[in-house]
């Protein structure tokens, strides 16, 4: 078994496996072409023959990430495989310098042996604005929201590290 990056031709067998956790609500559905044009987010987990399990790293700005769409065919379950997918991603998300990385889940016992940490949704304003509008569940949300890492403030990621330019008065 091989984990790395998708590439273009992953994208359907992507699509089929995260077709089929969204018939259950358990994953956002996902068009063909959304995750053509987000393939490079995506991590894949191969035999020689097939996809066996995905997941993609979703970048939010320099501030935060979300690991999402970890799916996994029922019969390669219990083998590891969707712990290696999120070791590559939060593998990839230290690369990349992210000082956070988020998700929503079910299963916050999983994800706290990862390291994440139970926050408020009300914490998540980006995962939030972009995903849970569309979420068939939305009005009765059984997710849990969870962090890696350290959330920045939001008077921080309005100023950056550095502190207002001060306008010069000769150039007035």
């Amino acid at each position: 078994m091989t984990v790395r990056k998708a590439i273009l031709p992953d994208a359907a067998a992507i699509h089929g496996l995260i077709f089929e956790y969204s018939r259950s609500y358990n994953l956002l559905a996902r068009s063909l072409p959304e995750i053509c044009e987000n393939i490079r987010d995506f991590t894949v987990a191969e035999d020689g023959k097939g996809i066996m399990g995905c997941g993609a790293l979703h970048f939010y700005g320099i501030h935060l990430g979300e690991v999402r769409s970890i799916a996994v065919w029922p019969r390669y379950r219990r083998r590891g495989i969707g712990g290696m997918i999120i070791d590559g991603l939060l593998e990839e998300a230290d690369q990349h310098r992210l000082p956070c990385v988020c998700l929503f889940t079910r299963i916050p016992a999983f994800f706290k042996e990862l390291g994440f940490a139970e926050v408020e949704r009300g914490r998540l304003p980006d995962k939030i604005y972009k995903d849970c509008h569309e979420c068939r569940r939305r009005d009765e949300c059984d997710e849990v929201a969870m962090v890696r890492g350290r959330l920045p403030s939001l008077a921080r990621l309005e100023l950056g590290d550095k502190k207002p330019a001060r306008p010069s008065l000769s150039r007035i």
